[in-house]
């Protein structure tokens, strides 16, 4: 099998903010539910309120209440955004959840916002702060029984925009290796693909070379139905299938240890030309995750 050529190039990642939680439930499923819910409408900056995803599946044996859960994280650009994002998010998704209790995945960091004394509001008096699992929280009764959440949620400093190119011969070749990518990524703690199934189909430049009004538009030069169309295509005549990976990491070190394991990933698949990314030039963020290294 010929291994892909890997771009001398780099993906531009820059500074956000971000959550990371634990929604737990008295099942799988119903954790699973809740945190698609919590982080749906998350996909990119350009057009939703936050980029968002789910992190990792937990096992009973490491949740504090012994359910199952899954981490979550929300990142934002500025912190008053992301706990804007944490109330609306957890509100109307998360407490209206069957069985769910929320827990902070970042008790040490330096600013905390207090999602869980806001959110206790809601039992209109009822609400009781407690000690529970070795933690400060509030019980808020609800129709099902209880709804518990730890009182404090930790936002810290995050990298977002990781992101690759993925380019074959054909469509279903692109596809299996952005699967396999995105499969890769999901082992590593702190890093979400806020993309459906992890995978931008769609990709995109900034603003439009016709609309002024257009923030984002299709990214031609990748587009495989332009490229005997259009004169400055990235692409080979023999290049029919290209998709793009994009991720976010609680740390650059995260960020940089999900480009290298997708790109290991991504070669195992045949028919895949060519890994590629997507920067600014520098203009963007501080963070050059360079695919050669």
């Amino acid at each position: 099998m010929n291994l892909p050529e890997i771009d001398d190039t780099y993906a531009e990642a820059f500074k956000t903010k971000a959550a990371h939680l634990l929604i737990t439930a008295a099942t799988k499923k119903l954790a699973y539910i809740a945190a698609t819910e919590a982080t749906g409408f998350g996909t990119s900056f350009i057009g939703c309120p936050a980029e968002a995803g789910i992190n990792q599946y937990i096992p009973p044996e490491k949740t504090p209440d012994n359910r199952p859960g899954y981490s979550i994280i929300i990142c934002q650009n500025k912190t008053a955004q992301v706990e804007t994002q944490l109330l609306e998010r957890i509100g109307q998704c998360v407490l209206t959840a069957a069985t769910t209790s929320v827990f902070n995945l970042l008790p040490e960091s330096d600013k905390q916002t207090n999602l869980g004394f806001k959110l206790a509001f809601f039992a209109d008096g009822y609400q009781e702060k407690i000690e529970k699992y070795g933690k400060t929280m509030y019980k808020i009764p609800v129709m099902s029984g209880d709804f518990l959440i730890e009182e404090n949620f930790g936002i810290t400093d995050a990298v977002a925009g990781g992101n690759l190119f993925i380019m074959a011969k054909t469509q279903q070749s692109a596809l299996i290796a952005a699967e396999a990518a995105v499969n890769a990524i999901e082992e590593i703690p702190g890093v979400i693909t806020p993309f459906p199934g992890g995978i931008v189909a769609s990709g995109s430049k900034v603003g439009s070379k016709k609309y002024e009004f257009m923030h984002a538009t299709t990214n031609e030069e990748y587009c495989p139905t332009l490229k005997n169309k259009i004169p400055n295509s990235k692409l080979s005549d023999d290049t029919n299938g290209v998709y793009e990976i994009v991720f976010d990491g609680l740390t650059e070190e995260s960020v940089i240890k999900a480009t290298k394991t997708a790109i290991e990933a991504i070669k195992t698949i045949p028919d895949v030309q060519k890994i590629s990314a997507g920067n600014y030039g520098g203009n963007l963020g501080k963070y050059k995750i360079k695919l050669i290294d």
